[in-house]
């Protein structure tokens, strides 16, 4: 049975000084959950999984019970080839992505090809009520639609949506400080009028500061728009 297979793999694999390690960056999920396999090993396991006609059976058998085997998941459906069949499989486990890592590591290759189709279910992600689904909506605009498909209205969307989940705040404040490395005179105007809640914005700017794409110049000025709380 392959889900017997794979779970006695990945403890074959598994890395407990990383597993103690990375537990303590993911404070969502359990520590007695994670089992410790390093994100290379998962990512070359994926791949050969991924070939197999029998993995269906382990993509339905949902929810998971540890960390790697979410992790897993993710990076097997980042590996099918067909738009269709991929964001099937992508909303069929959204709803039980309980972390920000495995939400950041899915992140399917055969979207770049379809992103007039993308769009459309983007939109739909965004305005779940799920934190981890809606942080997946908004990292897929960050990853495809701020360079040739770039549009101001992405903007309006992003900057519209307010939450009380760090981990969404976080996503929005990493899309604005990227936008600002890529769209810098689309996007200033948004931190210039402050559309964004106080925490967001500050964080925006603070991550914008702190990439080398951006020239001293332009940090200087961001840095003066930051708002002191007090």
């Amino acid at each position: 049975m392959i889900l017997d297979e794979i779970r006695n793999e990945l403890f074959k694999m598994q890395d407990t000084a990383y597993r103690d390690f990375n537990s303590k960056l993911i404070p969502t999920v359990d520590k007695s959950l994670f089992i410790g396999v390093r994100t290379p090993e998962l990512r070359k396991y994926a791949k050969q999984l991924a070939k197999r006609e029998d993995i269906e059976e382990f993509l339905h058998s949902l929810p998971h019970k540890y960390f790697d085997e979410n992790q897993l998941h993710a990076f097997i459906v980042s590996e099918i080839k067909d738009f269709k069949s991929c964001v099937d499989k992508v909303n069929e486990f959204l709803p039980y992505v309980d972390n920000w890592a495995t939400c950041d590591q899915l992140s399917p290759k055969v979207f770049k090809k379809y992103h007039k189709e993308l769009i459309n279910y983007i939109e739909i992600w965004l305005k779940s009520d799920k934190v981890y689904t809606v942080r997946f909506g908004i990292g897929m605009l960050m990853e495809h639609f701020l360079d040739e498909d770039f549009d101001i209205s992405y903007l309006e969307t992003v900057s519209n949506i307010r939450s009380d989940e760090y981990y969404v705040n976080m996503m929005i404040a990493w899309y604005f400080a990227t936008a600002l490395v890529k769209r810098y005179e689309s996007v200033l105007p948004f931190i210039e009028n402050r559309r964004l809640d106080i925490w967001t914005h500050n964080k925006a700017i603070q991550k914008a500061v702190e990439s080398y794409r951006i020239s001293t110049e332009r940090k200087t000025y961001l840095k003066e728009l930051k708002v002191k709380k007090g």
